[in-house]
């Protein structure tokens, strides 16, 4: 066996470089954190083919004193702890004392840094192991860091690098995080001479507005909520703004960019009711906590975070962003109160809509009042009337003028406005104060009795309706199984979603109760759909971490379907609906129930005013 020997000091800095500088944008991340961590309010950054042959950091921070520019190059030496309780308690950005170390240990160096109240600014380089003395050197207050032929002494190392743009991209990258992270900071980068990005100090939505782009914004959510010591605030898109890809994809922990699961798994389930299949959501959001409530020395490259409660810190994030994105359908503050006085489960006049041929807009005339007792039509089928519960419409009285228009008034009042007619049974129009909406009327039933059908089994309030005459099939064994042992095993599963399921010979099923908001579906469809999801994810499975797949499946069959023709009440109780309803604006797989087409759009596609 070899004999035990000491590495030296040169090769220690070298393994420590393996973990820290990874490429040239993990060490630019280095020197932005220590510039940020000396009070630094300008930062400018220029690279030359792409940070591997040098990148220059120049900042107004603090600076570095004569005595401890030497220190500065080596490993575990830092001004920012000194203690286990500092370590446990860690708000700066930087703490270890190996990054520069690390650096200057696979690159040629050149540190440049004056005090407020020095004469003169103060030198140090190194080149690998060799490090020079220190000596003036004429600079304004702050610190320049110059770093060039990356891995020169490492040539096995720089083999792994890739081409110059890829690793350019990489150091924007790192460049952008950092100024989402501090829009209090100006920052500038160049490469190759030529200023690619610039950016003032700003508001925070200003600054992610130039960095991710005005869309983002405009498509975003403000997120601000705060609880038992936990801050979550920023933006999070709304799930029509989706990506094919996680590459806008943003999260603070006390301002260190991580990537922890335990946030990826919270706001993924935030957003799966409402995002689109494979698709990935855009945010940029900062969690604030006690830094004793969490650990940041768990990875030299300090990416990776560990909470003392996890389970608490997943649930507020999921339900702050959960809050955020359960906002009815064009809800604004402004109908905020106006939203809480409309209970959809009262029964409440409407009107129908004027017999004058061009004004489909209800008036204040033939006011007919829908109840359980008094159908109409379609309408029961359209919003599932339940036992003893009357159908319910929201009051759409409108105020007509002599030539057969609305007052603004009235279509003020609603985000959504009224129904104006139906296109080949797909799409409903209406108008709203802003121009036209169109509506996908089978997508966005879909959601309402989503939510119906999680709200009725998270209150266990399910209700059953028998059928008449119960309704056979000819079954599988595989689904004839699924029951015997449902039956056997734990019948209330079936009752939960208000079915009942019985079995009359080895290969057939019948189906005598279905949930009342459904039954006007397809029975045996919706009883085999039930029936898969029971065999292949099992009782228990279903009604937890399958539940919502299951009830969008079953909201699905209830929904209205296309090339129906609905009534002008039916189409305006389903825009109520819609407005009262949380996450109305996508269906139950993430696609968007409707659309707003403004006045100005309209004009400028019939170039009015031109």
């Amino acid at each position: 066996m070899a004999t035990i020997r000491l590495l030296p000091d040169q090769l220690i800095s070298q393994i420590a470089a393996g973990e820290v500088v990874e490429r040239p944008a993990s060490a630019l991340k280095e020197l932005l954190e220590n510039s940020l961590d000396a009070g630094s309010t300008d930062i400018q950054v220029s690279l030359l083919q792409g940070g591997i042959k040098q990148m220059r950091v120049t900042d107004n921070g603090s600076g570095v004193a004569k005595e401890d520019l030497m220190l500065a190059l080596t490993r575990h030496a830092t001004s920012k702890i000194a203690s286990l309780e500092d370590l446990e308690s860690v708000a700066s950005l930087g703490f270890r004392g190996e990054a520069l170390a690390s650096i200057a240990s696979i690159s040629r160096t050149q540190l440049l840094s004056r005090q407020s109240g020095s004469k003169h600014a103060w030198r140090i380089a190194s080149e690998g192991s060799d490090i020079s003395a220190t000596e003036p050197a004429a600079l304004d207050v702050g610190t320049v860091i110059e770093v060039s032929d990356l891995y020169f002494n490492t040539p096995a190392r720089r083999k792994f690098l890739k081409t110059e743009s890829t690793e350019f991209g990489h150091c924007e990258e790192m460049f952008t995080r950092i100024a989402l992270s501090r829009p209090d900071v100006s920052l500038m980068l160049q490469h190759n001479g030529r200023a690619l990005n610039r950016f003032a100090v700003a508001e925070p939505e200003r600054r992610f507005s130039e960095v991710l782009g005005s869309e983002f914004v405009a498509e975003s959510m403000p997120v601000d909520e705060s609880a038992a010591g936990l801050r979550l605030w920023g933006m999070a898109a709304k799930p029509t703004f989706n990506r094919n890809s996680r590459d806008t994809q943003y999260v603070y922990v006390n301002g260190r960019f991580v990537r922890d699961k335990v946030i990826a798994h919270a706001i993924r389930q935030a957003y799966q009711d409402v995002l689109h299949h494979d698709r990935h959501p855009a945010f940029v959001l900062f969690l604030e906590l006690d830094p004793n409530l969490v650990d940041v020395n768990v990875h030299p490259a300090k990416t990776e975070v560990r909470f003392r409660d996890s389970q608490a810190v997943h649930r507020f994030i999921f339900h702050a962003l959960h809050k955020a994105l359960a906002i009815p359908t064009g809800v604004s503050n402004a109908m905020t109160a106006n939203q809480a006085q409309y209970n959809p489960f009262s029964p409440q006049p409407i009107n129908t809509p004027a017999t004058s041929g061009a004004m489909l807009y209800p008036t204040q005339q033939s006011q007919i009042n829908l109840s359980a007792h008094e159908p109409s039509g379609f309408y029961q089928t359209l919003f599932g009337n339940t036992a003893n519960q009357p159908i319910s419409t929201a009051p759409l009285a409108a105020d007509v003028l002599p030539n057969g228009a609305v007052m603004a008034e009235s279509i003020n009042e609603y985000p959504l406005g009224f129904a104006v007619g139906q296109v080949h049974g797909v799409y409903v129009l209406a108008q709203n104060k802003e121009g036209l909406v169109v509506v996908d009327m089978h997508a966005a039933h879909e959601r309402i009795m989503y939510e119906k059908l999680k709200h009725a089994l998270d209150s266990q309030t399910v209700h059953m309706q028998p059928l008449l005459l119960p309704v056979s099939f000819n079954a599988d064994k595989l689904e004839v199984a699924t029951v015997q042992e449902v039956l056997a095993g734990n019948q209330s599963t079936l009752q939960q979603l208000g079915f009942d399921i019985a079995i009359l010979s080895p290969n057939t099923l019948a189906v005598r109760a279905v949930p009342t908001m459904l039954q006007d579906a397809d029975a045996v469809t919706l009883a085999r759909d039930v029936l898969r999801d029971l065999r292949e994810y099992g009782a228990s499975r279903v009604l937890t971490e399958r539940r919502n797949e299951l009830l969008g499946t079953m909201a699905c069959h209830a929904a209205v379907r296309a090339n129906r023709s609905l009534s002008i009440p039916e189409m305006n109780a389903l825009l109520r609906d819609m407005e009262a309803t949380e996450r109305s604006g996508q269906c139950n797989h993430g696609r968007p129930t409707w659309f707003q087409v403004s006045m100005a759009d309209l004009d400028k596609m019939f170039m009015r005013g031109k």
